[in-house]
C-alpha cells in the first residue's frame, strides 16, 4: 500500500495550532477550560459530541469519541493542553504569539504539546470525514494540569468518570521525536516505559541567634548544605532495564561508531560512567541522553531559609526531585535517601513527601506497535524504530495503573539538530515545523486508520 503526506491539511493543523499556542494556559494556575472550549467548538464544526469537565473552576478537560462496532479494543488519543512558564525575555518573540514564520509554528507547547493535541484533533476530523469504518471506539481526551502532576486532570477524570476515558491502548507523549539521526537511518522511538517521581522535602531544625556570634547558635542551613552536598553528589547504582537494553541494542545496530561502546556498556553495566565519559568526548547530547535512563537520581530543586539578614536560622527547608527507574520503587528510594542522611544529625531532620508516582512499563510485543513500526516504514522506508524509557513522567502512569497499553508516539523528523530541538521543550524558542505537522498528522492518522478497522 502507497502512504502519502497529507499535504491538503498543512493550512488547517498549522492555523489551529498558532490559535491554540495564543491561549496561554500556563500552569500553575492552568487556566485550561478556555483551551477546551476552544477544541470544542472547533470539533462541533464537524458533528462531534464534546464533553468538558472541570476538576475545578478553569481546569477544564475536553472528552470525545468515535464509536466503534466493539470488535476490536478501543484506542485513546492522550494529550495534556497546560503549559509550563516561559520568561519573554529569554525568548526572539513573544511565547504566546503562536507566530507562524520560517516554517514553523512558535511558541510555548509547540512541541510539549499542543503540536500534538493538533495532530490528534486532526485525526479525528479525518477519520470522521473519510467516514472510516471503526471496529473500537476511538476516543480523544485533551486534559489539565499534566505539568503538576495530573490531579486536576488525568487522575480527576479516571477517578470521577472513569467510563468516559478508559481505553485499552493509549497514544500519547513522550516518544516518537524528534527521531534520532544515526549513521544508517533516523531511529523513532516509542516511548514504552518512564521512570516514577519522588518528590519530597527535607526540613533541617536549628537553634536561632545572632549572626555575628555563628558558634552560638545552630544553624539549619548548614545543616541543609550537608543534605544537599550528600544527596546531590550520590550516584546510585546501576540498573539497566529491559526497554533501555532494547534501545541501546537498537541504535548500536544502526550506528557502527556505537557498536563497541554500546555493547561494552550492556556487557558491563558497572562500567556505565567510565564508558559514557568517553562517549561525551564524541556524542556528548547523547550520553547525556543515556546517564539518567540508567540509574535513580536525586535533584535539589528548591531551597528556602532564613527571616532576617542578622539572625541565624533555626530552619531551613529543601525539595528534592528524585526519579526512579521501573523494578525500584519509591519505598525503596525513601529508606534509601533517610539511609544517606542519618549520619547529618537525622534527628534534626524530617521528611515531607510531596508527590509519589510509581515508574511504569509497557510492553512492546503488541499489534499497536507493529502497526506503529510498519507505518512509519512506508512513510520513511529507511527508517528505524526502538522502545524508550521516558526519564520524565507523563500521564500515561495513571493509565498503565489500571492496564492500558500506553505508548508515547509524537512522530518528528529531525529536520532542526536533535540537541537544539530537545532543549526548547521547557526551553526558550519552542518550535515544530509545519512540515512536522503535516508528517505527525499522517503517521498517526494512518496508524490508527489501520489500528482501529483492519
Amino acid at each position: 500500500m502507497t502512504v502519502q503526506l497529507l499535504k491538503e491539511v498543512e493550512e488547517e493543523v498549522t492555523n489551529f495550532l498558532s490559535e491554540l499556542i495564543r491561549i496561554n494556559t500556563t500552569n500553575p494556575p492552568g487556566n485550561e477550560t478556555k483551551a477546551a472550549k476552544y477544541l470544542a467548538e472547533n470539533l462541533l464544526q464537524e458533528g462531534f459530541n464534546c464533553e468538558l469537565y472541570e476538576s475545578a473552576p478553569e481546569r477544564g478537560n475536553l472528552i470525545a469519541r468515535l464509536k466503534g462496532t466493539g470488535e476490536k479494543p478501543s484506542l485513546l488519543l492522550l494529550s495534556h493542553l497546560d503549559v509550563v512558564a516561559a520568561d519573554a525575555k529569554e525568548w526572539s518573540i513573544d511565547p504566546f504569539s503562536g507566530i507562524v514564520k520560517d516554517g514553523f509554528v512558535w511558541g510555548r507547547g509547540a512541541l510539549d504539546m499542543k503540536g500534538m493535541t493538533a495532530i490528534e484533533v486532526m485525526t479525528m476530523k479525518l477519520l470522521k470525514r473519510n467516514n472510516v469504518k471503526l471496529k473500537g471506539d476511538v476516543i480523544l481526551a485533551a486534559t489539565a494540569d499534566e505539568e503538576k502532576g495530573g490531579l486536576a486532570g488525568t487522575d480527576y477524570l479516571l477517578r470521577n468518570y472513569p467510563e468516559k476515558i478508559r481505553a485499552d491502548y493509549v497514544l500519547n507523549e513522550g516518544g516518537g521525536g524528534p527521531a534520532i539521526p544515526t549513521q544508517k537511518r533516523n531511529v523513532y522511538t516509542v516511548q514504552t516505559a518512564e521512570k516514577g517521581i519522588l518528590w519530597f522535602k527535607v526540613k533541617a531544625k536549628g537553634a536561632p541567634g545572632h549572626a555575628s556570634k555563628p558558634n552560638t547558635a545552630d544553624n539549619a542551613i548548614m545543616r541543609m548544605n550537608k543534605v544537599i552536598k550528600k544527596l546531590g553528589n550520590y550516584r546510585s547504582h546501576i540498573l539497566l532495564v529491559s526497554t533501555v537494553k532494547q534501545f541501546l541494542t537498537e541504535i548500536a545496530r544502526e550506528d557502527a561508531t556505537l557498536q563497541q561502546c554500546f555493547s561494552r556498556l550492556l556487557a558491563n553495566p558497572e562500567l556505565s560512567d567510565q564508558i559514557l565519559d568517553e562517549l561525551a568526548k564524541t556524542a556528548p547530547q547523547l550520553a547525556e541522553e543515556i546517564r539518567p535512563r540508567i540509574r535513580m537520581t536525586i535533584t535539589p530543586t528548591m531551597i528556602h531559609g532564613g527571616v532576617k539578614e542578622n539572625v541565624i536560622p533555626s530552619e531551613c527547608e529543601a525539595v528534592f526531585d528524585c526519579r526512579i527507574l521501573p523494578e525500584q520503587t519509591s519505598a525503596e528510594a525513601l529508606s534509601l535517601i533517610k539511609d544517606l542522611l542519618k549520619d547529618v544529625d537525622s534527628e534534626k531532620l524530617s521528611f515531607e513527601n510531596l508527590q509519589v508516582q510509581e515508574p511504569s512499563e509497557s510492553p512492546a510485543e503488541t499489534p499497536l506497535y507493529d502497526v506503529i513500526t510498519s507505518v512509519l516504514k512506508e512513510f520513511e522506508p529507511n527508517c528505524g524504530t526502538s522502545p524508550m524509557l521516558m526519564t520524565g513522567g507523563t500521564d500515561s502512569r495513571f493509565f498503565r495503573r489500571i492496564g492500558s497499553i500506553c505508548y508515547g508516539f509524537h512522530p518528528i523528523h529531525p529536520d532542526v539538530p536533535y540537541g537544539e530541538m530537545v532543549r526548547t521543550v521547557h526551553g526558550v524558542n519552542e518550535r515544530i515545523s509545519i512540515e512536522n505537522l503535516v508528517f505527525g498528522t499522517s503517521v498517526l492518522y494512518e496508524a490508527v486508520r489501520r489500528f482501529m478497522s483492519l
